[in-house]
């Protein structure tokens, strides 16, 4: 074996921390990843990793080889990306990274034209709420709302993300509609279990933040599951407008509390940070900035 080849695998291993994760990062099987790591230390006379049943750590020599394997890794991979940036048609697997319910809502209905257009493109799109590692993952590119924590990534700004406070006609007629922040105490306030405030629901105020702390009878980890919810006339719920913008429009959701400002996200599409970036992401970029950037995205425009 050639120890060329191994050190995709190897690189993988320990970036991933693990054989499984590094399988399943590179599209293979666990017994082949730790079958191509025995056999690359059994070429270089050395081991490589500790082994246990909890995880993997390098050995001395491992951190050594590590240290010049990785720089092949990168310099191998940026000579792709470099080649691939004189295709005349942008091909090979792109891996892209969503959240779940802004994936099926608004990435997905626009797979069947951007293939179209880019017929020499499998796309590997994985739509997931956990904020994941686009390196451990292999992803090419992701879809992030909010504050961006990792500084190693490039992000380009897609669209805002603006959240609205919600509720049926029905529910209002029967239980009144809340005029004030403080009024929320008193209804029944529908949680996303992701929401990183908890229970209180924050407001921008002259004077500063306010923040309101709600209850409810029901608490969801899906965005689309509140919007069923608040539909059908459970209760209040704060929630993104590219979930509702339609159903506000349409009149079967009606907005509250709109005089009071609500703390507003980004959408970003987060890439690693590359010499040369692949001309299969940055169509995929180029394409999503098209039909879904600009400071009001069609799903705010109908009301």
């Amino acid at each position: 074996m050639d120890t060329f080849s191994a050190i995709p695998v190897f690189v993988a291993v320990i970036e991933s921390g693990s054989f499984s994760q590094a399988a399943s990062r590179l599209g293979i099987s666990k017994s082949a990843v730790s079958k191509r790591v025995r056999q690359l230390e059994d070429k270089l006379g050395v081991q490589l990793l500790h082994r246990t049943t909890r995880q993997l750590s390098l050995t001395e020599a491992g951190e050594r080889y590590f240290e010049y394997a990785l720089k092949s890794y990168i310099a191998a991979a940026e000579g792709v990306d470099s080649v691939t940036q004189l295709q005349g048609n942008p091909k090979g697997e792109l891996k892209v990274n969503s959240p779940m319910s802004f994936g099926r809502l608004h990435i997905a209905p626009l797979v069947a034209d951007f293939l179209a257009k880019y017929p020499d493109i499998t796309l590997n799109m994985v739509m997931d709420d956990r904020v994941v590692d686009l390196v451990e993952g292999g992803f090419d590119l992701a879809i992030r709302a909010g504050s961006l924590q990792d500084s190693t990534l490039i992000a380009r700004r897609l669209a805002p993300c603006r959240s609205v406070i919600c509720a049926a006609p029905e529910y209002l007629k029967k239980y009144g509609t809340p005029l004030i922040p403080t009024d929320l105490s008193r209804h029944n306030c529908i949680n996303y279990a992701y929401f990183s405030g908890g229970s209180e629901w924050t407001f921008h105020m002259d004077t500063g933040p306010l923040k309101v702390k709600v209850s409810g009878n029901y608490r969801v980890n899906n965005s689309e599951a509140l919007q069923k919810a608040i539909l059908s006339g459970l209760g209040i719920a704060k929630i993104p407008t590219f979930i509702v913008g339609q159903d506000i429009a349409e009149g079967k959701l009606v907005p509250l509390l709109t005089d009071y400002q609500l703390p507003m996200q980004t959408f970003y599409a987060v890439f690693p940070e590359r010499q040369h970036l692949p001309a299969k992401v940055r169509v995929f970029l180029d394409f999503i900035l098209e039909r879904l950037g600009g400071e009001q995205p069609y799903w705010d425009r109908g009301f």
